[in-house]
């Protein structure tokens, strides 16, 4: 231990990374259709999570959103799920309602268990095949495997399946992305994000300085910006709606009520604005939970600071992760990215 102005701290806590499933009592299960390119992330906590919202985008697609605001009496939920589809992906949580009825899992009324399950969903109908959405069997087999066989990995998969990036040009010059996580510990803390990385936007690696997804030239030889794109277009174009919204949240093992969980969530932002350019568009419904799966008592501020950090690493992990599909090519497929 050290002191500075007479107050003590402890110079041997050592942050590293972990992987995003030792975060806590908490399962993900994963389901796509690979050929349709759609697919849904279900995270299960069977005895209850608090859990916060935090919304900066313009075009969201959510269920029981109500549930996390502060004045909402509810003050836990059973399960948050991430999806394709837009709003038609919405019946996933259906499927995921079933599946925890079935195993007793819920908010007890006294006549029956509900479970309480919030879901956002990401624009991906531009990919694949438009008329096959997550629904309530996709995202029941979800739910399944996140309590029986946990199956999360980055990459192509879950609501990552149909990511895509830079697409304020069209699809024709967009690139592939997926989901990504990134945890890390310190001392007993332990934090983590997961991110299905859809944006109308750039991907840049901060800690490289440098750019390492986004909208391509005609011939996929070179970014184009799209931010210039925007300045330099004398089309004012009115739906943007190619293809977007990035979806995160973010679990911790401290402990915080749903209103402090809210504001990490706000500050968890900060990794978007990070790492995507632009961000928060009108066409993009950039969402961020966060979830309390544990009794570790932090500084709330610190667990915002730490939570931006997982998030903007979870970004650049769903692009380094992600493999080409769909005529889509991704980072590791392109030659001109170091």
């Amino acid at each position: 231990m050290e002191k500075h102005r007479g107050k003590e701290y402890d110079t041997c806590l050592v942050e590293r990374e972990i992987p995003i499933t030792e975060i806590g009592p908490i399962a993900i299960g994963q389901t796509e259709n690979k050929e349709a390119g759609t697919g849904c992330t279900v995270f299960i906590s069977k005895d209850g999570m608090a859990a916060g919202l935090d919304v900066r985008g313009g075009g969201p697609a959510s269920r029981e959103s109500e549930l996390l605001k502060p004045l909402a009496a509810a003050s836990f939920i059973h399960a948050v799920v991430l999806a394709g589809g837009s709003a038609y992906g919405l019946g996933a949580a259906d499927g995921v309602m079933h599946y925890l009825e079935e195993h007793d899992i819920g908010y007890d009324t006294g006549f029956a268990k509900v479970p309480l399950v919030c879901q956002s969903d990401l624009y991906d109908l531009s990919v694949g095949d438009a008329a096959v959405r997550p629904d309530a069997a996709m995202g029941y087999e979800a739910a399944r495997l996140a309590l029986e066989m946990p199956n999360y990995q980055d990459g192509n998969y879950g609501a990552g399946c149909g990511a895509t990036v830079g697409k304020i040009g069209g699809m024709d010059t967009c690139m592939k992305t997926g989901i990504g996580s990134y945890a890390l510990q310190i001392g007993e803390l332990k934090i983590g994000a997961v991110v299905a990385l859809n944006a109308l936007g750039d991907i840049f690696d901060m800690t490289k300085g440098r750019k390492i997804a986004g909208m391509l030239n005609h011939d996929g030889t070179a970014f184009v910006s799209t931010v210039e794109y925007m300045k330099q277009s004398t089309v004012v174009k009115e739906n943007k709606f190619t293809g977007n919204t990035t979806l995160g949240i973010i679990m911790t093992n401290a402990q915080f009520d749903k209103s402090r969980l809210c504001k990490i969530a706000g500050m968890a932002h900060n990794g978007y604005a990070r790492s995507i350019r632009p961000v928060h568009t009108s066409a993009d419904g950039d969402s961020i939970y966060a979830v309390s799966i544990g009794s570790i008592q932090a500084d709330q501020d610190l667990v915002g600071i730490l939570a931006a950090e997982v998030m903007s690493k979870a970004i650049i992990r769903a692009v380094n992760a992600a493999e080409s599909a769909y005529g889509f090519p991704a980072a590791k497929d392109l030659s001109f990215i170091e």
